[in-house]
């Protein structure tokens, strides 16, 4: 095929793809199957609202009901994880930590305010900044710019109706083929809001309030849905303070029976400032102090977002199709050890039928997409004088583009058991260019790389009983680099390094469901990785970004599991309700006969991750539930295992009572031990042969110390 243009290649396929289709499609019934609800998520935490709710029955042609959304979810051959909002609305939710700390197999620690590390199944692992291997996306349309990277800036959780958690080769049905796979986050609608008026305030610790308001209404064939947030703390350390106001909206309007088209608009400005990092000495004994270079230089990330987006969605004879096209401006001022000053757009369009028909008598359940998108980011650098533009040292331009077709299919072949197949073909440009003539950068500097290839999946789902399912599949998945793996920098310049996409085979079995007071979700996985995306920083205490490299051969293994029981029911003979639920989430990820590391583990992430939740329920609508986060051995520091960051058990209660009315209070009390611990690492390749030992290695994060929050919302 090296005859076919690249572009015309995922092109090609899809329209082979949908040639096949419409042979099956002649003999097709209208509309989809739907599939019993499983919750496996964890447990629905006490006060969350679980069960049938505003928006679980209701919904529209664009936006499905949150009972549909959860059964498409459950439908997938492999490990998913589906969240109700109404399970973090009654708690203090300000970060993605609060959203999906209930998953097993996601790993997400915060550094500071917004700033946070995200990985499912070691994906980006040992990289800390913005997002790597994981695909965001809010509706269903992509949030990460062009050249795949993301950030969590944007995503508000009091604006959230639920979150769909699809874990590596999973994500195919959104086109997603990356180690981590993707995570979607579905704002309400009028006709899934909680609410048609929702009013909160909520603060506490370290200063802190929160305001936000959500209004929505249905008019005729038209719809409409505002929240907004704003958001002010001045963090637990020092130089830690976060201001942010996120506004998120969309309007939907029924053009004909069965055709509907709706528009998402977001503003989201954050200004947040950088503590920086400490040595494990003092982020252990003195966990709010300051880095002294981030005090210096006024070390912060300011960022400032606009978004608009399209769904808009036909009913056909067979299927639906949704066509969504997007366009994402970012604007980022982020002074480190240079002020770093970058400007960009990303825009979109992708075209996605799915469809339910019948093949020879048995049922088959089809997605077929194709997406383009690219952008264009002005990267700027300035000598950073005290958080000031000094002199200019970088005048770049980054351009990013990608096209991709993918299908999968899933062939009931008996009543309870799918064989589900699908593939995806790709190709994504990185071009770099340095424009050159300043004295600090005063060469001329062009690079351009390609990525292209195919990524196939394969899987059987048994559903033995409605509530009851089993898995295997085998995928395939590759990780584009971005840039900020592609242009590296260090103290004297900024270098296109040409590096390879990381490969992986990732197999997995699982099992979910629910036996009268039983829930339960595991699976266990392995992913065989070529040249996989590693990091480390040459300097954490300057704040210069990770550098990266190509690892030939690693490994990624473990298990991802939750099992909720409810222990006691009718306790005072009321139907009020006692249950446990625990959550690991175990990582074992190494190189494999590394030149340099050997059989070492990859720093970064520790190998356990425990989370033990009791949870109780009173009719009256009181609940009280207290938690333990345990991590029993701390991960590694570097690439070479010389260092290991202490393990930690942190304690927690949240309680609230739902009034009938409308009104609910809460309080979420967190870290009451005040546990000193380690809440992130800036890895290094060998913390012993750091100048100074690793005694003097300024690359940790310490964790909040104890915190209350308190609140009130009002529904109405």
């Amino acid at each position: 095929m090296s005859h076919v243009p690249r572009v015309a290649r995922p092109a090609a396929l899809l329209l082979t793809l949908l040639a096949t289709t419409s042979v099956f499609a002649q003999t097709a019934g209208s509309g989809t199957i739907p599939l019993d609800e499983i919750t496996v998520a964890g447990a629905a935490p006490p006060g969350s609202g679980a069960g049938t709710s505003p928006g679980e029955t209701a919904g529209s042609v664009t936006v499905p009901s949150v009972a549909r959304q959860r059964a498409a979810v459950n439908a997938t051959v492999g490990s998913v994880a589906f969240i109700d909002a109404g399970d973090f609305q009654n708690r203090y939710a300000n970060t993605l930590r609060d959203v999906l700390k209930d998953t097993p197999g996601v790993y997400v620690q915060e550094r500071y305010g917004q700033e946070l590390r995200l990985s499912v199944r070691g994906s980006g692992i040992a990289r800390g900044f913005h997002l790597r291997g994981i695909e965001l996306l809010q509706d269903g349309i992509p949030l990460n710019l062009a050249d795949g990277s993301g950030d969590f800036y944007q995503i508000d959780p009091l604006a959230l109706r639920s979150v769909e958690v699809y874990k590596g080769g999973n994500a195919l049905t959104f086109g997603a083929t990356t180690l981590g796979g993707a995570v979607n986050f579905v704002t309400p609608t009028a006709y899934t809001a909680f609410a048609p008026n929702i009013l909160r305030i909520d603060g506490g610790s370290f200063n802190t309030i929160r305001e936000n308001f959500q209004v929505s209404r249905v008019s005729g064939p038209a719809d409409i849905m505002i929240n907004g947030t704003i958001t002010n703390s001045d963090g637990y350390r020092i130089h830690e303070t976060q201001r942010t106001r996120n506004f998120n909206a969309n309007i939907g309007y029924r053009l004909a029976p069965g055709v509907e088209t709706r528009f998402y608009i977001g503003a989201y400005l954050t200004d947040q400032k950088l503590p920086g990092t400490l040595t494990l000495f003092n982020a252990l004994d003195n966990p709010r102090a300051a880095n002294p270079t981030a005090l210096g230089g006024n070390q912060s990330r300011q960022v400032a977002t606009e978004r608009v987006a399209n769904r808009t969605s036909f009913l056909l004879d067979v299927g639906k199709l949704d066509i969504d096209t997007w366009a994402i401006h970012k604007s980022l001022y982020h002074p480190i050890f240079q002020a770093i000053d970058q400007d960009g757009w990303t825009y979109g369009i992708s075209p996605r039928w799915t469809g339910t028909f019948d093949i020879g008598g048995y049922r088959n359940d089809t997605v077929l997409g194709l997406r383009a998108f690219a952008g264009q980011n002005a990267a700027l650098q300035f000598v950073n004088v005290a958080g000031q533009r000094g002199a200019q040292t970088l005048n770049a331009l980054q351009s990013a583009s990608n096209y991709e077709a993918y299908g999968e299919n899933r062939f009931w072949f008996l009543p309870e058991v799918a064989l589900m197949t699908g593939a995806k073909a790709f190709s994504s440009n990185r071009t770099y260019s340095n424009k050159g003539g300043l004295p600090a950068s005063p060469a001329v500097q062009f690079g351009t790389v390609t990525y292209d290839g195919v990524n196939p999946k394969i899987g059987l789902l048994w559903q033995p009983l409605p509530d009851i399912q089993v898995f295997g599949d085998v995928t395939r998945s590759r990780d584009v680099p971005d840039f900020s793996d592609l242009a590296q920098q260090n103290t004297l310049r900024t270098t296109f390094v040409p590096l390879q996409a990381q490969r992986a085979w990732t197999y997995e079995a699982g099992t979910r469901g629910r036996i009268d007071r039983l829930t339960w979700d595991v699976t266990l996985f392995r992913s065989t990785v070529r040249d996989e995306l590693i990091n480390f920083s040459t300097n954490p205490g300057l704040g210069i970004p990770a550098a990266t490299f190509n690892a030939p051969r690693t490994v990624h293994q473990g298990v991802e599991a939750a099992v909720s029981l409810d222990v006691a029911r009718d306790l005072t003979g009321v139907g009020d309700t006692l249950s446990v639920t625990q959550i690991w989430t175990h990582n074992d990820f190494r190189f494999v006969h590394d030149p340099v590391f050997g059989n070492n583990r990859i720093a970064g992430i520790p190998a356990d991750i425990l989370r033990t939740v009791v949870s109780y329920v009173h009719p009256s609508g009181f609940y009280l539930s207290p938690s333990v986060d345990w991590v029993p051995r701390g991960a590694f520091a570097d690439h070479a295992n010389t260092l290991r960051v202490p393990g930690y058990a942190v304690f927690n209660i949240q309680t609230g009572i739902d009034f009938k009315n409308g009104v609910s209070v809460f309080v979420d009390a967190r870290n009451l031990t005040d546990e000193r611990y380690i809440s992130d690492i800036s890895v290094v390749t060998n913390a012993a042969a750091t100048a100074g030992g690793a005694a003097a290695l300024a690359a940790f994060y310490p964790g909040n110390g104890r915190s209350v929050f308190a609140g009130v919302r009002a529904a109405f």
